[in-house]
């Protein structure tokens, strides 16, 4: 895959839109620009070892504050470097830097004051990776809680810097995990995503409780990208969770798939029903449809096929359709809020969403003039992160 300037922010994640004007970032843009995967692998990895090396000589001259803060941002640059190399079997590179991204984050976390601990938290036959980021200023008070979940292909790092930091500021504790089919439980366990979060955020909500610094009464569930529909899943079947927030707000992975089927490819609706039993002929011009497009390449064979632990289109169209919201959104009892952003075709269903909730609701429209128009607001973060937590004080009374 080769890469110009322009297209080296194709690969979403919180972290790299965190850092999104840093001179570094500038640096590897010179290097990667017209180069392939390996070259863009490369340019991130190394710089994040430069930024590690930068920690080392911050800590042994005394500089903790300094060390924590280039560690985190190391953590953020491995993380860039492994997408284009999504896929099974796994690339031993992206493990490598993986295992990278994960050291640099547990050694900046354990620069706070009081440090922050890599917990696991127990899961049918394994355990899921999970940190406890306290609110700042009130380590060791009791405290609402927000737990994140992420999306496809989202990581701890990511979802610690567009949502974390400025929730722990706000006063909240944070709960970041790797649930089935993220970081930790796909790339080293091979764990597949699941349909059912509602069982995975249970497990969540159990450490979660058993922790003296969480008000129980008061844990918000907030999903990003694809976590905009596992956090209304989850929320559907969790009576513990005491507010919802879905940014994008999806219904399901299949919809998106299903109307492409019937605009572009002319399969009537009723065939498009469900999308595992198209016909062969259909399956092959879809499949044959996807793999000439660079970018859905990427999102379907790659990411797709891997996190979902499939081989073909078929298999994974017949998953896609289990994960929707059709009649679970009328079990959603807490407070809800959805997002919407101007030019995000996943967000675009976000009005009939809301009409099907049962429970208090509102929804936040973001436009492309704030900056703030594309997928989960990467460009304007800030402001998501304001309405939101503004949206959630209201909800708590804090």
């Amino acid at each position: 895959m080769k890469y110009d300037r322009l297209e080296l922010s194709s690969f979403r994640s919180g972290a790299r839109c965190y850092f999104k004007t840093n001179c570094t970032n500038s640096a590897v843009a010179q290097i990667v620009a017209n180069r392939d995967d390996t070259a863009f692998y490369e340019a991130w990895f190394d710089s994040a070892d430069r930024l590690s090396q930068q920690a080392e000589e911050a800590l042994k001259n005394g500089h903790a504050r300094s060390a924590r803060e280039l560690l985190l941002r190391a953590s953020a640059f491995y993380a860039a470097s492994y997408h284009p190399l999504y896929g099974g079997p796994v690339d031993p590179r992206l493990l490598k830097a993986f295992r990278r991204q994960t050291e640099t984050l547990n050694r900046g976390f354990s620069l706070f004051e009081p440090a922050i601990a890599p917990v696991r938290i127990p899961f049918e036959q394994i355990s899921m990776p999970a940190y406890l980021v306290p609110a700042e200023g009130h380590e060791r008070e009791i405290r609402p809680l927000v737990i994140f979940t992420n999306g496809y292909d989202g990581t701890i790092t990511d979802m610690y810097f567009a949502s974390a930091v400025a929730a722990s500021r706000r006063g909240y504790h944070c709960l970041l995990f790797d649930g089935p089919g993220q970081g930790e439980m796909l790339y080293e366990h091979g764990v597949p995503l699941r349909p059912d979060w509602e069982t995975v955020v249970a497990a969540v909500v159990d450490y979660a409780v058993q922790q003296p610094i969480v008000d129980s009464k008061r844990m918000a569930l907030s999903g990003w990208s694809l976590g905009g529909h596992l956090a209304p899943r989850a929320a559907s079947g969790g009576p513990r969770i005491a507010a919802l927030i879905a940014d994008p707000a999806t219904w399901s992975i299949a919809g998106g798939f299903r109307e492409a089927v019937i605009h572009m490819l002319g399969v009537p609706r009723a065939a498009a029903a469900d999308l595992g039993a198209l016909d062969d002929e259909t399956m092959g011009r879809l499949d044959a449809f996807i793999r000439s497009k660079r970018d859905l390449h990427w999102k379907v064979v790659q990411r797709g096929f891997w996190v979902h632990g499939v081989q073909n289109p078929r298999d994974y169209l017949c998953i896609a359709e289990l994960f929707t919201m059709d009649h679970r959104a009328e079990r959603i009892r807490c407070p809800t809020l959805l997002t919407i952003a101007e030019n995000d075709s996943l967000g675009a269903g976000a009005p009939s969403f809301l009409d099907a909730l049962r429970c208090p609701k509102k929804l936040l429209r973001f436009s492309a003039a704030e900056g703030a128009g594309d997928h989960c607001e990467m460009q304007n973060r800030s402001l998501l992160n304001r309405r939101v937590l503004d949206w959630l004080d209201e909800q708590f009374s804090m």
